[in-house]
């Protein structure tokens, strides 16, 4: 046994490198570097998130889900493996081996994993042994469902003052207050 030292870049628009060295136990699974990875850039871990085997081009390949989403389905051709089962060093094929952690599918926080060293020591659980940079808080990233802008674009931006809050026009047959003060309510 012995430990993988994976480094661990958040990809973000922002300029700033933001990334974790993370060693772990060759023979953990998926799951325990997931949270190491969550822990180790104060996430939540509430998300559903997947890992992807990866190459030299950081292309996705074989999916490694959080949960099993398989559902018996036996029409699907290659059955995501769930974290909880997959030894993480059952999946190392290059020295450098790169993987992928996609983490909250709405936020898309992307995590670039790449091997970067094997050490003699094997640790008992996962720990950082080098950070650089802020990590962004975790609801930084707007979903588009959160974006008033893509809610503008669909309705417009101008708000109709005779709206009331559910967004209907009161008038629009025409009739005004006055027109109803006339009205009798009868007793049924």
């Amino acid at each position: 046994m012995a430990g993988l030292k994976f480094r661990v870049l958040l990809d973000s628009k922002d300029q700033e490198k933001v990334f974790r060295d993370i060693l772990i136990n060759d023979s953990d699974n998926f799951e325990t570097f997931y949270k190491a990875i969550i822990s180790a850039f104060n996430f939540q871990g509430d998300q559903m998130a997947s890992f992807y085997i990866s190459n030299d081009d950081w292309d996705k390949g074989h999916e490694i889900s959080l949960m099993d989403l398989s559902y018996d389905d036996d029409s699907i051709d290659a059955i995501p493996s769930v974290m909880k089962s997959a030894i993480v060093k059952d999946f190392i094929q290059e020295p450098d081996q790169k993987i992928i952690l996609v983490y909250d599918f709405l936020r898309m926080w992307i995590f670039l994993a790449e091997l970067v060293g094997y050490e003699q020591e094997t640790p008992t659980e996962p720990r950082v042994v080098m950070a650089m940079g802020m990590a962004p808080p975790e609801d930084s990233r707007i979903t588009e469902l959160e974006d008033d802008s893509v809610i503008e674009d669909m309705y417009g931006d101008e708000e109709d003052e005779d709206e009331d809050d559910l967004g209907f026009n009161d008038y629009e047959d025409g009739l005004s207050d006055d027109d109803m003060s006339n009205f009798d309510n009868y007793d049924y």
